[in-house]
């Protein structure tokens, strides 16, 4: 069953068309990637899909329903999150607090102060960062604003997830570790969009690839096709694999 389905989006900013006549859906369960090369639309996508930007044209329909034009905060307690490829923590807040916010206004509210405070920790501890509870996010380090970035999405209970570059940074044993937490959040019932510049951690955590490059999308498959794909290799993989 589709959970997204995106139909024919197009933004333009002038007369320059950052996404032009895209269309993908994305199946419950799944974890989607979204590549290529840098100015091919890929953050664009993300903020059409999470209300932060308004389509010239085109239709996002999520859990069955037309989400088009929906606003911000409509979309994110319908349980739809995302990541940014900068971080942006309240910066002097406490982790803690932080992640307290997510669990307050997403998109099924705790009952009460202690609830939001619990479920707070149990995601700080679920991602690393239980003795970073009470530091100041401005204060952190990039690795650790990437995994508060991560805990606050996960704390509005997301149906859908998407990520923007979570691993941008982080050295190979942070990278497979953050592919294996991904794959645990997916089997705790998260579908996922990720768009990410590190191929082969994508590709192994990945069940198909949507690549775009200028604005529009030229090819969708599984890992294995993608990277056989002679365009997508032109533009944008190259050789990767020796990379």
């Amino acid at each position: 069953m589709d959970l997204l389905k995106v139909e024919n989006l197009s933004k333009s900013f002038g007369a320059l068309w950052a996404v032009n006549n895209v269309s993908f859906t994305v199946g419950e369960g799944e974890i989607v990637g979204l590549i290529g090369p840098n100015g091919s639309g890929k953050s664009t996508v993300f903020q059409l899909i999470t209300g932060l930007l308004r389509a010239n044209k085109g239709r996002i329909s999520y859990d069955g329903k037309d989400i088009t034009g929906f606003k911000p905060y409509q979309i994110s307690r319908s349980g739809i999150a995302r990541t940014f490829q900068i971080v942006r923590p309240f910066p002097e807040m406490t982790t803690l607090k932080n992640v307290m916010v997510g669990r307050a206004f997403g998109s099924s509210s705790a009952r009460s102060m202690k609830e939001t405070e619990d479920e707070a920790r149990r995601l700080l501890d679920l991602t690393g960062l239980t003795d970073k509870m009470s530091a100041t996010a401005g204060h952190l380090g990039l690795i650790y604003r990437k995994k508060l970035e991560l805990a606050r999405a996960l704390a509005t209970k997301p149906k859908l997830l998407l990520l923007d570059e979570v691993m941008a940074g982080l050295n190979p044993t942070e990278m497979m570790e953050t592919v294996e937490f991904l794959k645990t959040v997916r089997n705790s019932g998260v579908t996922m969009i990720v768009v990410e510049h590190v191929i082969k951690a994508l590709f192994s955590m990945t069940d198909r690839v949507v690549v775009l490059n200028a604005g529009e999308k030229i090819a969708e498959g599984m890992p294995q096709e993608i990277s056989r794909n002679e365009e997508v290799i032109k533009v944008y993989l190259g050789d990767y694999e020796h990379a």
